[in-house]
């Protein structure tokens, strides 16, 4: 069958198998750029959908793109709204670099301006100006105040007029008190009238002051802006093609040539020395010139694929960051943080369903993104928050984004039924199968993920005996003989472990012994409450016979499922009917422990005997069905055929072989109907039957349209083949009751009526009988 002898020959798997639907309708969801054409990956965990999603995704992102860098930067107007800029891709990290040499080349640049000689002396003549004609003030008014006998001394901010003596010195205080009153009164006068020009002199130096200052704030303004002027200009020669740039260049401009001093050194102030943790960082007067590159696509090749591992509401928005400050959090735009969706911006964010929907207000979030097709980053607490905080509002990014969520039919139908968005922004559903042909393309596919889980997990290689288990495998899971599993994960699973037994072996190469090992022991480690049940059965504590015949016995055939692992075992049905007119009593239901399938399939039965052996006369019944030792309720219709074969034999007093079992649904014309789980009731029947002994007449009847699903462990299709167990496909009602019985089940003549020697002869008779009895009664 196989050309290679072992998997190491065969091609790495390039593509996922199947999924031909998947694969077209994913194709023209990407294909579709048009608002609301996001997607919905719906299928059972396990079927490969997020390795199938990545690779379409990946292999179309190649295309170009138009993408941008975003940055956020400064507002000078308002620095609680930091402005947003749309650059080229490339431009937002060269622009950061620029703006990062810009404060370096300015630290050193306008000091040094301000140290030139040139600058020095043109600085200190402005100021020796200002010395000439403050001097000259003093000294016109010293001599005034000479002129009136008085000297001028400064006394910290006030000038204070001291009386002159004959020797041009300040008078002593003898002299002083040695004037007469006309003197003192002369020198109040003069002193007064001396103070008045002192008064004038002082607004004069006030005023030379003030225009000092000025001449000052000028010549430091002008000696910074040759230095700024320069830079900004070489920078607006880089960023020509950039409006936004340019814009943002003239408001940096517009604030250095305010606040150079920040530039210049300077000692620090007394209350900074006491509030050092305030002003412990240098550069935060710089920070404000700073870039913030939310996002940088340089190197980036087509559109962006990011895969949100943890979607979180601020990991899928971005976030605005804080830092205590003394007790008080504060932010900047240097602190705002991207989430995924900036990173996505132009391309494709892929989501698992189980994620977002685990995570408060991420799902509110990305659907308001979606919605007004922009990203606004926002502190969902700051509102709610006890401590003070200084927040920004920053300016919105555009949105353009497809957005691929992976779940399963369960989350889809409750969003699609229960969110109104949900329904206008995922209009594309990517169903994925849980099965394939079983064709060589396939096979040749699942040969391929074979060789490529041994090379990307450091498996041995697999040779064909290991091979052909696998495939058989894959169409066990999927119970079906011309169908292939897309469950990889469950597949994958034996691989590893058939992988541990070959090294427990010390064999070099997976084989057959090393699959069915693998197989046997994961069964094992699931079936101990199978064990338990069989072992009940064993014991006789639950009551099932395999040999002999019973009037309105059946054995029926029911699947347990416990999640990771499923198995058959066979359950006794029992019918006793009589006459009354209750019709049929299903014990179950009576007892709160029947499901609706299984309660409509109960329903059925009534139609199929009224159409048989009603048209002359009305049933007369009351016919009583249980599911003896079921403790844990009944759901399903796969046992409605053994339910009917059950009330046949009762009415026809007719005993059924207890060594066949029956499972299949029917309806009201007596189609037996398919079923599932078909090899686990077989193999469950054959192990009861083993352990109590095989008798070479014991076997199981089923719908034949299952016959396609037989997929048989080796040790019962030997038994089979040995003639020790039998299966026995079934398409009517009639077929089956003859294989139970041994009886025919009879057909009406041209009246209507059955051979009283037939099953159903016997059925009519009995219902007669129970309608002629009634009749009696009444009268």
């Amino acid at each position: 069958m196989f050309t290679f002898e072992s998997t190491e020959q065969v091609e790495k798997l390039t593509t996922i198998i199947g999924q031909q639907r998947a694969r077209s309708v994913m194709n023209f969801g990407l294909h579709v750029n048009k608002p609301g054409y996001n997607m919905y990956v719906s299928g059972i965990e396990g079927t490969g959908k997020t390795a199938f999603v990545n690779s379409v995704v990946n292999s179309f992102s190649d295309r170009e793109a138009e993408l941008y860098d975003w940055c956020y930067v400064n507002n000078f107007e308002d620095e609680y709204k930091p402005k947003v800029l749309k650059l080229p891709v490339g431009v937002g990290k060269k622009l950061q670099k620029s703006m990062e040499s810009l404060v370096n080349d300015l630290k050193v640049d306008i000091p040094n301006r301000f140290k030139e000689d040139s600058q020095q002396k043109n600085r200190i003549s402005i100021i020796n100006k200002y010395k000439e004609k403050v001097e000259k003030v003093y000294k016109e008014t010293g001599e005034i105040a000479a002129e009136s006998g008085f000297i001028l001394k400064q006394n910290g901010s006030t000038v204070l007029t001291i009386p002159m003596g004959e020797d041009g010195q300040p008078i002593s205080e003898e002299a002083y008190k040695a004037l007469d009153e006309k003197q003192l009164k002369h020198i109040e006068q003069s002193s007064a009238q001396l103070q008045e020009i002192i008064r004038e002199a002082t607004k004069s130096i006030i005023q030379f002051e003030q225009e000092l200052k000025k001449l000052l704030a000028d010549f430091d303004h002008k000696t910074a802006l040759m230095a700024i002027d320069y830079h900004i200009d070489e920078l607006k020669k880089i960023y020509k093609d950039c409006p936004d740039v340019i814009h943002y260049l003239k408001a940096v401009r517009e604030d250095l040539v305010t606040n150079f001093h920040a530039f210049l050194p300077h000692e620090p102030k007394k209350e900074e020395e006491h509030l050092g943790i305030l002003f412990k960082d240098e550069q935060q007067a710089f920070k404000k010139y700073t870039v913030n590159l939310l996002v940088d696509n340089s190197e980036t090749s087509g559109m962006p694929v990011i895969t949100a591992d943890n979607p979180t509401f601020y990991n899928l928005i971005g976030k605005v960051e804080y830092e205590n400050r003394m007790g008080l959090m504060s932010t900047d735009f240097t602190k705002i943080k991207p989430g995924y969706l900036h990173e996505a911006n132009g391309g494709y964010i892929i989501i698992q369903a189980k994620d977002i929907f685990s995570k408060t207000q991420a799902w509110s979030g990305l659907k308001r993104a979606l919605l007004i097709h922009k990203l606004q980053i926002e502190n969902l607490g700051e509102h709610a928050s006890m401590i003070a905080t200084a927040s920004v509002n920053p300016d919105p990014i555009p949105l353009d984004v497809k957005v691929i969520i992976i779940g399963n039919m369960s989350i889809y139908q409750i969003l699609y039924n229960g969110d109104e968005d949900f329904r206008k922004l995922f209009k594309i559903r990517v169903d994925f199968d849980t099965e394939m042909k079983y064709n060589q393309d396939n096979i040749t596919g699942l040969i391929s993920f074979i060789h490529t889980q041994c090379k990307m997990n450091g498996l041995r290689h697999f040779d064909p005996s290991a091979v052909a288990k696998i495939i058989e495998y894959s169409s066990r899971i999927v119970g079906h003989q011309n169908k292939l599993s897309t469950r990889f994960n469950l597949q994958a699973e034996i691989l590893y472990e058939a992988d541990a037994w070959a090294d427990m072996m010390g064999d070099d190469i997976v084989s057959a012994k090393h699959i069915e090992k693998a197989i046997n022991e994961k069964r094992y480690r699931s079936n101990l409450y199978e064990e338990k049940i069989q072992a009940s059965i064993d014991e006789g504590s639950i009551l099932i016979d395999t040999e002999g015949e019973k009037i309105g016995q059946v054995n029926g055939l029911a699947v347990y499922d416990l999640g990771q692992y499923r198995f058959g075992k066979p359950s006794r049905i029992t019918a006793t009917t009589f006459m009354g007119k209750k019709g049929f009593v299903n014990i179950e239901r009576e007892s709160q422990m029947s499901g609706n399938t299984h309660n409509k399939g109960v329903y059925i039965l009534g139609g199929y005997l009224g159409q048989k052996f009603a048209q002359k006369y009305p049933l007369v019944l009351t016919a009583h069905i249980a599911f003896e030792q079921s403790y844990g309720g009944v759901d399903g219709d796969s046992a409605s055929s053994t339910e009917l074969y059950a009330i046949l034999s009762s009415l026809a007093e007719v005993p059924i072989d207890q060594g066949l079992a029956v499972t299949g649904s029917v309806n009201q014309n007596g189609e037996i109907q398919p079923i599932g789980g078909v090899n686990e009731k077989i193999e469950g029947f054959y192990n009861v039957c083993k352990n109590k002994g095989l008798t070479g007449k014991q076997g199981v009847l089923i719908p034949h349209q299952n016959v396609k699903n037989l997929m048989l462990n080796d040790e019962l299709i030997q038994a089979v083949r040995d003639g020790q167990f039998h299966i026995y496909k079934v398409q009517t009602i009639e077929e089956g009751i003859e294989i139970l019985t041994g009886i025919p089940a009879g057909q009406p003549n041209e009246h209507g009526d059955y051979d009283k020697e037939t099953v159903y002869g016997k059925v009519a008779e009995k219902l007669r009988m129970f309608m002629e009895l009634a009749k009696e009664q009444e009268k």
